[in-house]
């Protein structure tokens, strides 16, 4: 398998985070090599799928995967490649998009919490509670002096869910302000991808330079040794796809997984 060493795009704790000095472009020696690097992501997605199932089979660990992102960075992609073969009784997905008045009744985790992972499962969040200091923080939503204070109130959730046994993953999926013009186009070119395109999009590009810097200070402040941050160079969505399915697997092959004893009274069974 390809050796990726996950360092390069891991964020050490306390890094003070400048988004313009990590590649959206880098292929760790793959270069355009394309065709070899779609055999490796088969490869690691294979690795993963076999990990999770023994993930979901022991039973005694729980893991949060979080996606977050530019939009059209790749989220809902990275979930269909990397997660295409996996076992769907262990996997959950979560998109949170704008709170129900029920919600907004609510401390902003509150929504969150409920969907955290339990043992045996992956719960894979497309956004999250970093939403609440990046947009909130964008377009005002809330004053400074209230976001501004989540950023503590975040690694210590992390924390706590971490103190009481999930896995915590996170990955920025890292594009240029040039590919996601391209990216957009192609929805407004291509019918069938219409769907996606929403004119909010090009409101929220018109805020990229606020949105990095609103992305660079939540990843400096909450990458920990416990929840770390990992900078995905996202321009090439295989590799992409590829960075994602290996930080995974090593992810899961850490944690001494094993199947459960055999029930008492198998060894030489024969089934009439």
């Amino acid at each position: 398998m390809w050796p990726m060493d996950p360092d390069l795009y891991r964020v050490r704790p306390d890094t003070k985070v400048d988004l313009k000095k990590w590649s959206t472009r880098d292929t760790d020696g793959f270069a355009d090599g394309k065709e070899a690097g779609l055999a490796a992501l088969t490869e690691a997605n294979a690795r993963l799928t076999d990990l999770q199932q023994m993930l979901h089979a022991d039973g005694r660990h729980k893991v949060l995967v979080v996606l977050q992102g530019m939009d059209t960075s790749g989220k809902d992609g990275t979930i269909k490649h990397v997660f295409a073969n996996v076992n769907p009784l262990g996997v959950k997905v979560t998109n949170f998009k704008r709170p129900t008045d029920i919600e907004l009744a609510h401390d902003y985790l509150w929504r969150v919490h409920q969907r955290t992972p339990g043992n045996g499962e992956i719960m894979i969040f497309n956004r999250s509670h970093y939403e609440d200091v990046l947009v909130v923080r964008v377009h005002d939503i809330v004053p400074k002096a209230r976001w501004s204070k989540r950023y503590d109130h975040i690694r210590e959730f992390e924390q706590l869910l971490v103190d009481e046994g999930t896995v915590i993953v996170k990955f920025f999926l890292h594009i240029s302000h040039d590919e996601q013009r391209k990216r957009l186009q192609e929805r407004v070119d291509n019918p069938a991808k219409h769907w996606k395109f929403e004119h909010g999009d090009i409101t929220e590009r018109a805020h990229w330079k606020e949105y990095q810097q609103a992305y660079a200070e939540a990843i400096s402040r909450t990458s920990t040794e416990a929840a770390p941050w990992y900078i995905v160079p996202g321009d090439r969505k295989w590799y992409r796809n590829l960075v994602v399915s290996s930080i995974l697997g090593d992810t899961l092959a850490g944690l001494d997984l094993r199947y459960p004893p055999a029930p008492e009274g198998i060894e030489g069974l024969v089934i009439e």
